[in-house]
């Protein structure tokens, strides 16, 4: 039994030692002219990592399988582990069974300060260096990183630039597809009553080489029934800021205007929809809308889309 610590459960195999990993190594780092090699161990000064098969791993989480962290444990035996997955174990090291206790991994900690690694999303566009620790962040924010499926209502795991998405959704959501910045569209539901019940409408236009999601739903603000509409961007949250939409409904002598900026998709359905960003009708409303017995919802949208820019240049013309 190892020094200070008792056995869970049964024993099992260790995991092997990794041995043998390789690292570049840069002469200065702010030369432009500085140039790279494969060393092991025993260097100095931030290292860049070229291979995936041995830094990367000894600094792979064996349970959860992502990079690791501070705090990084280890049991007394040496095997490591992330924070996370100490908890989810219940303090128990998955590869040997031995307690984990609150040993740290200060010599791999300390080391991985040393490291440089590519953004994981590299391959997607990304081609920046980052410190080992300052790496995490980066990709939080990458604008390379991919992006949800905007198709709200389900739970769509789908991630992927924008013509993987618009592909996705037009083929696998079977999602309406229209060309051009206006639209005109009836919404129809025969009970209108029944909020919970009421289905998730998204379409899809391409409008400036663009392309943005026109949300239609019911849903519950408080115990107050209502409908919804916005429209969300399918691109970064800087370029949805360029531009600006309109949406109106209305009949009888009446209208409701809303007019507002795109959210990105980056923003989930949800939490647009949640933070009440776009045109809200309370079901009365919608339903004297409607016409006729008020039995049946028939509610027309119509809208546009537009870029700050050239509407400003229209103006001036």
């Amino acid at each position: 039994m190892a020094p200070g610590g008792g056995a869970c459960k049964e024993v099992v195999k260790s995991v092997p030692t990794i041995a043998d990993y390789d690292v570049g190594t840069t002469k200065s780092e702010s030369s432009p002219t500085a140039t790279r090699s494969s060393v092991t161990v025993g260097f100095i000064g931030k290292q860049e990592v070229h291979s995936n098969n041995g830094v990367y791993e000894l600094l792979e989480c064996p349970l959860c399988k992502t990079l690791m962290y501070p705090p990084i444990h280890q049991c007394p035996n040496g095997h490591t582990l992330c924070m996370n997955c100490k908890i989810r174990v219940h303090n128990c090291c998955p590869s040997c069974r031995y307690d984990l206790g609150n040993i740290r991994c200060l010599a791999l900690e300390k080391f991985a300060e040393s490291l440089e690694f590519p953004c994981k999303y590299q391959s997607l566009g990304c081609h920046n260096i980052f410190p080992y620790y300052s790496k995490l962040k980066h990709e939080q924010h990458c604008r390379f990183r991919p992006y949800n499926c905007p198709y709200a209502g389900s739970d769509c795991s789908v991630t992927g630039d924008i013509p993987t998405l618009i592909a996705h959704l037009k083929d696998d959501h079977k999602v309406d597809m229209h060309d051009g910045c206006t639209f005109n569209h009836r919404y129809v539901k025969s009970n209108p009553h029944e909020v919970e019940n009421a289905t998730w409408m998204l379409t899809v236009f391409n409008c400036f080489g663009k392309q943005f999601c026109l949300h239609f739903e019911a849903f519950q603000i408080g115990m107050a029934p209502v409908y919804m509409a916005f429209l969300r961007f399918m691109g970064d949250d800087n370029e949805a800021k360029t531009f600006s939409y309109s949406l109106e409904v209305g009949a009888n002598g009446r209208k409701l205007i809303w007019q507002g900026i795109p959210r990105s998709i980056r923003d989930s359905h949800r939490k647009v929809r949640d933070s009440q960003d776009g045109l809200i009708i309370q079901r009365n409303l919608a339903l004297f809308f409607s016409g006729g017995d008020r039995q049946e919802l028939k509610l027309r949208v119509t809208g546009r889309i537009w870029k700050e820019e050239l509407e400003l240049q229209n103006k001036t013309v």
